[in-house]
């Protein structure tokens, strides 16, 4: 296990590639010890740095959904980030939202749906109907990931690991938000599907029943692995329940539509 230092240490690396957007190499080479907690001691350390600095924490992501990208990760079970006030973006209907590229280092964009809660989730023993009843709307999102630490590393072109990317805080880095708030309840979930476009190109297809067949249940498992921490989901916090779509490399140009059907369309570029 990482001593305190180490940990501070990583935290303090990530933050600085986030600033000069130059990436680090891979932790799990340099530390071939290094387990899941010590991934997930180092994200909660640079959330930290973040905090200290007048971020917000908004809510909560949830990766590695599907079971292709667990086995291509070698786990048997997601892994969660934290999203912040400054990674929000919100579309309005019939305009397109301007990200800035040059906040990001590799940017790539997943399609999924946004759980906001009314009421508090602490674990250890949610349900996914309980997810339901404590959640006051969801709608769609499209999560942006970056890379702080190389996919590749640049000698060995050896692919990181899961500890590296849940180190990197899941490889959050941005939120896009906006199209139809609908009742969970009276909404099937499951099939809530979009169509992601880039540069007038499908990229993407996808149903919300890729997330582990019901994207609620991310949710559930999320507030059941934060309770040994102490933590929980809280209200009017934001959840990410999981990409149903491969993502898509992102570049300042491009121009991306996420079509939700009777849900919306979300209408972004980076420039």
């Amino acid at each position: 296990m990482f001593d305190d230092t180490l940990i501070q240490q990583l935290a303090a690396e990530l933050q600085q590639s986030e600033q000069s957007r130059v990436q680090v190499r891979h932790f799990s080479g340099r530390y071939p010890g290094m387990t899941i907690e010590d991934g997930y001691r180092v994200s909660r350390a640079w959330v930290a740095l973040k905090l200290a600095r007048g971020r917000q924490v908004i809510g909560h992501k949830i990766g590695l959904t599907s079971r292709a990208m667990q086995q291509a990760s070698q786990i048997t079970e997601p892994d969660y980030g934290t999203l912040l006030d400054d990674m929000l973006y919100t579309c309005t209907p019939g305009e397109v939202l301007d990200i800035p590229a040059s906040r990001f280092i590799a940017p790539r964009v997943e399609v999924e749906l946004a759980f906001v809660l009314k009421t508090p989730l602490k674990g250890p023993a949610v349900t996914l109907q309980q997810v339901l009843d404590a959640t006051d709307y969801v709608m769609p999102a499209i999560e942006i990931i970056d890379a702080r630490i190389e996919q590749f590393d640049r000698d060995t072109k050896v692919m990181r690991k899961v500890f590296d990317t849940i180190s990197d805080n899941a490889a959050n880095a941005g939120i896009v938000i906006g199209g139809k708030q609908v009742d969970p309840a009276a909404t099937d979930l499951p099939w809530c599907g979009a169509i992601l476009r880039c540069n007038d190109v499908v990229e993407e297809t996808g149903l919300a029943a890729g997330v582990q067949g019901h994207p609620a249940i991310g949710v559930a498992w999320l507030a059941n692995k934060l309770a040994p921490w102490d933590e929980s989901l809280q209200a009017g916090q934001i959840v990410l329940a999981g990409s149903f779509t491969r993502p898509i490399p992102a570049k300042a140009g491009d121009v991306f539509e996420a079509d939700y059907g009777p849900l919306g369309v979300l209408n972004f570029r980076f420039v």
